[in-house]
């Protein structure tokens, strides 16, 4: 599996020349078909287990009370977790891009995750700038992109007292053709040793991540011709900062 710094590689030797972009290029689709026939040979016989699993339940219901049978179940679960989240990987750079009401895009967004945690304790806030240039985005793959940052958000305020989230969505004042958005949260933060592999894949400090999760919205927003950087402290919280860039009016 390519890491992401090999990722950053290959992009800067397919500018270099047409031949190395085409040819770098063939090998990069080769890479993504391989992967996703090893994840669909694998999906099918597991989605079977998972149907005979669920055969025996309704014809031995005795079977909940067996040693180990919960953990049978779980281990299934974050396989296909892991699949899906792998198919995701494979295909994140393959956009369908479209012009989108920025403002109400990130609203919606806002608004999908404020549902997801109305029953706990963290006070989430949404700063999105009214009548926001227009972007060009694959609005699903954005979508996944940002619910991935602000779900790592959630995860890492559940110790914490007062839980906060921040989603801040603005031009960037420091350049105009560019918008910026920021995730912060005051959660348990990163360790400094641990900050520069969080976008690779499965590499996870959560117990039950696969390691795919910042390393598909890395290359989400990296297929968007944007930026995504992290700033954060153990014990304070951590800020992911993204830049992409605004549709030129022609």
């Amino acid at each position: 599996m390519l890491t992401s710094t090999d990722y950053d590689k290959l992009q800067q030797i397919m500018q270099e020349s047409p031949e190395h972009e085409a040819l770098i290029s063939r090998l990069l689709q080769s890479h993504r078909m391989e992967v996703s026939a090893i994840s669909h040979e694998i999906r099918n016989p597991l989605t079977l287990v998972y149907s005979t699993l669920q055969l025996i339940e309704s014809t031995h219901p005795e079977v909940h009370t067996f040693t180990h049978w919960q953990e049978l179940h779980q281990d299934i679960e974050y396989m296909k977790q892991l699949l899906e989240e792998l198919s995701s990987y494979n295909n994140s750079e393959r956009l369908e891009l479209d012009l989108i009401d920025t403002s109400l895009f990130f609203r919606r967004i806002a608004l999908s995750f404020a549902s997801s945690i109305v029953d706990t304790d963290i006070e989430f806030t949404s700063l999105i700038t009214e009548d926001l240039p227009s972007i060009s985005v694959d609005s699903l793959k954005m979508r996944q992109a940002l619910l991935n940052l602000l779900r790592n958000a959630h995860d890492a305020c559940i110790a914490v007292t007062k839980p906060a989230i921040t989603l801040s969505v603005s031009p960037d004042p420091q350049d105009s053709s560019m918008l910026c958005i920021t995730v912060t949260d005051n959660g348990c933060g990163i360790k400094p040793e641990d900050q520069a592999s969080v976008f690779e894949p499965f590499i996870t400090h959560k117990a039950d991540g696969t390691g795919l999760g910042l390393a598909v919205t890395r290359r989400i927003i990296l297929a968007h011709h944007g930026t995504i950087t992290l700033d954060s402290t153990p014990g304070t919280g951590t800020t992911f900062s993204i830049t992409l860039p605004i549709q030129e009016n022609t």
